[in-house]
């Protein structure tokens, strides 16, 4: 007897939270929502040494470098199936590349808090999102949460605008939250149940590949910029991408999708605390 044709959903893993190590998932969630935060300062502060392209460049080189060495300690563990990949090329894509590019190119026209805030409506889009399509429901307590949350976020931004603001920026900060909600959506539907740390590595050199378009603007502009400035960027590709992509993957095995997108609500919080510190 023939077997019926199996569909892409038949061939999804069991999405459901893996059963992990109890408390370390949200610490992995805590530290990425720190870094985060920070480079959203960091974009501000350097943009006007390096434009959006051959920043994402450097920040994606500098991140796949140094997951490149720690891959020679580690053994990978790279998918098996061809439509994963296909996926892992798509994601790296509009994560590592389009959604760095379309933020940096926001900030250049909005101020950090106001991005961070905009962009983080995302977890309300992935919240709604998992919770219809991939069956981790709506529960209440999760979406007053979130809403409460983003009421307050408002404020505080509201409270701390600085006047800097442009309808172009304002923009660019909803492409960049569409596309942040998407990849998480992507990463927990297709790519969770693979090797974490495999997964991010592929997707950054995926990113760090494409944005080799931007290589002759950024050779003049590292030539042109503050070294500490150079510097910052290369922080943006060790910390908040490397290290933090890594603690986001390794979060998303376990915890559902849109309860752990929530908890990026703080960051915008973080960002303009940070912003006062550092930006003034």
């Amino acid at each position: 007897m023939n077997r019926p044709a199996t569909d892409l959903r038949d061939s999804t893993p069991n999405l459901q939270p893996q059963a992990g190590p109890r408390g370390l998932p949200w610490i992995a969630a805590l530290l990425t929502m720190t870094f985060w935060a920070s480079s959203f300062v960091v974009i501000r502060d350097v943009g006007e040494a390096f434009s959006p392209g051959p920043m994402a460049l450097l920040r994606g080189a500098s991140a796949a470098v140094v997951l490149s060495v720690w891959m020679l300690f580690r053994r990978p563990k790279f998918p098996t199936r061809a439509v994963t990949w296909l996926i892992l090329i798509l994601w790296g894509v509009a994560w590592f590349a389009a959604y760095v590019v379309v933020l940096n190119a926001a900030e250049r026209s909005i101020d950090a808090g106001t991005a961070a805030m905009i962009v983080n409506i995302a977890p309300l889009i992935i919240a709604v999102f998992a919770g219809l399509v991939f069956g981790e429901g709506l529960p209440k307590r999760l979406l007053i949460g979130i809403v409460v949350s983003l009421l307050g976020i408002g404020m505080i931004t509201a409270a701390t605008f600085t006047g800097y603001f442009t309808i172009g920026g304002l923009v660019l900060s909803l492409v960049a939250a569409l596309l942040y909600a998407a990849c998480v959506l992507l990463q927990k539907h297709f790519l969770s149940r693979d090797d974490s740390v495999t997964v991010t590595w592929a997707g950054i050199l995926v990113g760090a590949l494409v944005s080799l378009v931007f290589a002759p603007g950024l050779v003049d502009e590292v030539a042109a910029a503050p070294v500490e400035m150079t510097l910052q960027v290369v922080y943006l590709g060790v910390v908040p991408t490397a290290i933090a992509f890594n603690l986001w993957g390794y979060a998303l095995k376990f915890l559902p999708a849109g309860l752990l997108s929530s908890s990026s609500l703080v960051v915008p919080a973080v960002v303009v605390l940070l912003a006062w510190v550092v930006l003034g």
